[in-house]
């Protein structure tokens, strides 16, 4: 965990062991290593270090390794799920979190190993169970995919 949730002010940035620590997602599907920036109920930015030995890439596509546009919007609701998580203190709380709809979804370029994809994640509508995100994947300055997707928080389902 990180010293800032430690000490109980206010966190700004997610390691990869408090992220585990509010999403269940584990290897071979935990899609970002961490998240920075984050402005509780506001926004976040996820980070992703692409690379080579991801099982995605043994089929997609052989010789010409290309990261699955449904994994980069995957990515984006890992963000939108942790900033969830920090807004709402809910570190070892067992949290689901389902897709409920993805709107507007754009890819403009793709994503390759080497690449550090950045996952900018907004709240357009924060509530009790239900969250709704616009999202932005970048490779530097370039926009590679957009999103906008809603997302159910789910805790009672948690560890059943």
């Amino acid at each position: 965990m990180n010293e800032h949730a430690e000490s109980g002010a206010a966190v700004s940035e997610a390691d990869l062991a408090l992220i585990q620590r509010i999403i269940p997602h584990r290897y071979p599907f935990l899609l970002i290593d961490r998240v920075r920036d984050i402005v509780a109920g506001v926004s976040a930015v996820g980070v992703k270090n692409v690379t080579f030995n991801e099982p995605h890439f043994q089929g997609h596509f052989p010789g010409a390794p290309i990261m699955p546009g449904v994994t980069i919007v995957e990515a984006m609701a890992q963000s939108a799920a942790v900033l969830v998580g920090v807004t709402r203190d809910l570190a070892d709380k067992s949290l689901l979190v389902y897709f409920m709809n993805i709107d507007k979804c754009k890819f403009r370029r793709k994503v390759v190993p080497g690449d550090v994809l950045e996952l900018h994640v907004k709240v357009r509508r924060g509530g009790d169970k239900i969250w709704k995100f616009e999202g932005e994947a970048r490779v530097g300055a370039l926009l590679v995919a957009s999103a906008e997707f809603s997302a159910m928080i789910d805790m009672a389902q948690a560890g059943d």
